[in-house]
This record gives structure tokens, sequence and C-alpha cells, in this order.
């Protein structure tokens, strides 16, 4: 595949758009292989861009929908890729940020999405948060971000990159790294390596939080003292309760143990033990 530049497509690269076109076709190719397409799929790309990945996408399915924000990128695909005339591809000229999928979901009347998209990386953590409101119609997701985020969010406990991204989608999804894209696959190139990464919402989580609001709260205060220890940090937050030994041992929890050593698992038991103590309190 001979991939034109934005220059000759006649496109300026918006900088407020976090505009970076993927134009290298070993790893386009690379990435439609590993989201392993099937063509009654009812596929959705965000981001479409120039349309690099969506042509070898739309090869793989029936039938897809696009969402692309800027107006020029999006008349340019109604004439390339449109213009083509296939039968079933649709052009969604707004904000990602702002559809709702459940709407979305019910007027294609084609079931549960897969989504695929080479995010903005200025705003990739919003969207990923936005998508996961409505994980009910959505199968699996399959994004390319900047490399760090997708360490994070892939990490797994006792190393540096687990954090609080980690394990809030890791609460929510399993997560999966991919393939890591280096920064000549795109024009022009991004400042930083990227890396595609696998998003499975659970229709049924393995572990779930009695109040998940109480369990986002203790993960994010975890984490904004990630070198205290968990006795220090629940004897300083003042939104959360302090516990004693005896609550640490009824979870199974050292309270010498910092943020970064504990799973998805001990924070839900964590946010669990710390909702009786408040319900407690408050009774």
């Amino acid at each position: 595949m001979n991939m034109r530049t934005p220059k000759q497509l006649g496109h300026n690269p918006r900088k407020r758009f976090g505009q970076n076109f993927l134009h290298d076709s070993s790893v386009i190719r690379q990435i439609v292989d590993s989201i392993h397409l099937k063509r009654s799929d009812n596929l959705l790309e965000i981001g479409p861009g120039l349309g690099a990945l969506t042509e070898p996408l739309l090869a793989e399915v029936n039938g897809m929908t696009v969402i692309e924000l800027d107006r020029d990128l999006a008349n340019g695909l109604k004439m390339t890729i449109g213009a083509n005339s296939h039968p079933d591809f649709t052009i969604i000229n707004d904000n990602a940020m702002l559809i709702n999928y459940h709407q979305l979901a019910e007027k294609l009347g084609k079931g549960s999405f897969r989504i695929v998209g080479n995010l903005p990386y200025n705003i990739s953590t919003p969207i990923l948060f936005h998508l996961l409101e409505f994980s009910d119609v959505i199968i699996d997701m399959h994004f390319m971000l900047q490399k760090e985020v997708v360490d994070r969010i892939t990490a797994s406990p006792d190393t540096k990159e687990y954090g609080r991204l980690s394990v809030v989608m890791q609460y929510f999804c399993e997560t999966e790294y991919l393939l890591t894209v280096p920064k000549g696959a795109f024009n022009p190139p991004p400042k930083v390596t990227s890396a595609v990464f696998r998003l499975i919402p659970f229709k049924q989580k393995p572990i779930a939080a009695k109040d998940e609001r109480l369990l986002m709260l203790v993960v994010r205060e975890a984490f904004n003292h990630r070198r205290k220890t968990l006795r220090s940090i629940l004897k300083t937050v003042a939104t959360l309760p302090v516990f004693t030994d005896e609550d640490f041992n009824l979870i199974n929890i050292s309270p010498m143990a910092r943020p970064e050593n504990l799973s998805v698992a001990d924070f839900v038991q964590l946010s669990d033990m710390a909702l009786s103590k408040i319900t407690n309190l408050n009774s």
C-alpha cells in the first residue's frame, strides 16, 4: 500500500486536534491483523484521519462507521472512500467525547461495537473514560496511544508504571499490550513512541466494589501519596477513615504496603472496608 502524505492530500495537520497520521503500511497491516475481525462485526473507528487504517479495516468487514471531528478530514473521507460507493460506510462528523453510544448502537441496529482508533494523545484518557460509560454496548476496543500511557494501562503491581490508570482500567476491562509503533510510522512524526493495546470491558467484573465512587476515591488518594504506606495515607487523608491493624488483618493487606504493591482486588477490599467503617460511623 502506497500511503500518501497529508500534504499530498491537501491537509495540514492541526496541532489543536493532536493530528499525527499513520502511514507505514507494515504497521497498519499488523494493527488490522491484531484485531481479528469478522465480516459481520459492527466496527466503529474513532479519528480515522486520512483513512490509512480505514480502508484496510473496511476490506475486512461488511460495513463500518467512523467518527471524525475535523470537518475537512470528514469531507475528504467522503470523497476518497465514499466515492468508491461502499454500500455500508457511515461518516459521523462529530466529537467522540459527546456521542451517546447507546443511542448510536440503537440507531445503527447492528449490535455491540468493536471500536478502533488512533486517538489524539492530548485527550486520550477522557475518551477512554467516556467510552467505559457505554461498556454494555462495546465488545472490545483497540487503540493506539503514546507507549508511556499504554505501559501504565497494562502495568502489573510492583512496577513503576503501575498507578491509578492501571487500577481503574483493569477494574473495568481486561487489558493487553499488542505492539509498539515507532515515531517514523507517522507523518508528522510525534515526539513519543506509540503502542497499540486491547481493552475488553468485563460483562461481569471478576471482583466488584460495593461503592465504585468510593473505590475511585481510594485509588486516587492512594496514588496521590504513592511513596507513603497505606497506614500513613489513611491517617492523613481527611476524606477516608483511619484503619486499625485489625482492619488491615481482616482484609489480609499489610499496613506497611504502598499503593503500587496492591492488586485491583486489594483496592476493592480496601474500598469495601472503608465503606463499612463509614457506614458504622454514620449509624
